[in-house]
């Protein structure tokens, strides 16, 4: 079976190179437990490495996704550090924590009872009110007239924006990925926070081992810990292609045009989780545990 799958895979040449990358692309897209949510969550994650590249280089060094550098960045205004903004990062938090319970709010109505969600609903419902929330920023930006809306921050001798407006964009974009946290939070999909990588990487140095020479794991073990290992190099991948991408907008375009970017990448991931919801399918309402 597995030969001749690998044969038809790769036009009957003998190799299976082919049939592992269909594999692959299977279980990002159309897995029987997952349906097209990992997919769709690492196209969240060069998402937030846009969105963070553009708040840290544009709003003042202020995370919207990222609260646990946020927290510091916080710390660090509070003691005086120079370049840091306590407002953005205080409406930052303020944001996040509005966008994360207006997420529980979402989870709580997205299931046909208390212990199950619709996920695929519930990813829907996420997406389309944070691409509201981004898509709102990019305007209220694009409005300003600040230096942000043709300048690249590399070329700017002052701020972005002006402080008022900084503290209003970090609080709209931090409240869009609380939502993205509570909802990713919910689905749960493993080593796919969208935000956190310090998790990931550590599973990523902790089943080395096991990937490499199998130590006390069997082949279906091994194979299985390879496929968490693939899965949790693309969350770092992805994560990196976005923040480099949002730097490059940021430093060298404008902060607007990131913004511009983020919104595009929503409104792709809300297509196609509407796409997705159009019909029934085991993935959206999993049994819950007994």
């Amino acid at each position: 079976m597995t030969s001749a799958r690998g044969g038809a895979a790769s036009g009957g040449t003998g190799t299976v190179a082919p049939a592992r990358e269909h594999g692959l692309l299977r279980s990002l897209v159309a897995d029987p437990a997952l349906g097209p949510l990992r997919a769709l969550l690492l196209l969240l994650t060069v998402l937030t490495g846009v969105v963070d590249a553009v708040s840290i280089l544009a709003l003042g060094r202020v995370f919207v996704a990222n609260m646990t550098g946020n927290v510091v960045f916080a710390a660090f205004a509070v003691a005086g550090a120079p370049g840091f903004s306590l407002g953005a990062s205080l409406f930052a938090l303020a944001g996040f924590l509005i966008g994360a319970y207006a997420g529980g709010l979402m989870i709580r109505r997205t299931g046909p009872s208390p212990d199950t969600t619709d996920r695929g609903a519930l990813l829907r419902a996420g997406t389309l009110a944070e691409l509201a929330l981004v898509a709102v920023a990019l305007i209220i930006a694009a409005a300003s007239g600040d230096h942000a809306a043709s300048t690249g921050t590399l070329h700017l001798s002052g701020d972005a924006f002006a402080p008022a407006l900084t503290d209003i964009l970090a609080l709209i974009l931090a409240s869009g990925l609380g939502i993205q946290n509570a909802v990713a939070r919910k689905l749960a999909v493993p080593d796919l926070t969208t935000t956190v990588l310090t998790m990931t990487l550590t599973g990523v140095g902790a089943d080395l081992r096991t990937v490499t020479r199998g130590t006390g794991a069997g082949g279906a073990g091994k194979k299985a810990a390879r496929a968490d290992l693939t899965v949790r190099l693309l969350a770092v991948a992805t994560m990196v292609v976005g923040a480099t991408a949002g730097a490059l907008l940021a430093l060298h375009v404008s902060p607007l045009s990131g913004l511009a970017l983020a919104t595009a990448l929503l409104a792709v991931v809300a297509s196609a989780t509407v796409g997705a919801t159009r019909r029934p399918a085991s993935w959206r309402t999993p049994r819950p545990k007994a």
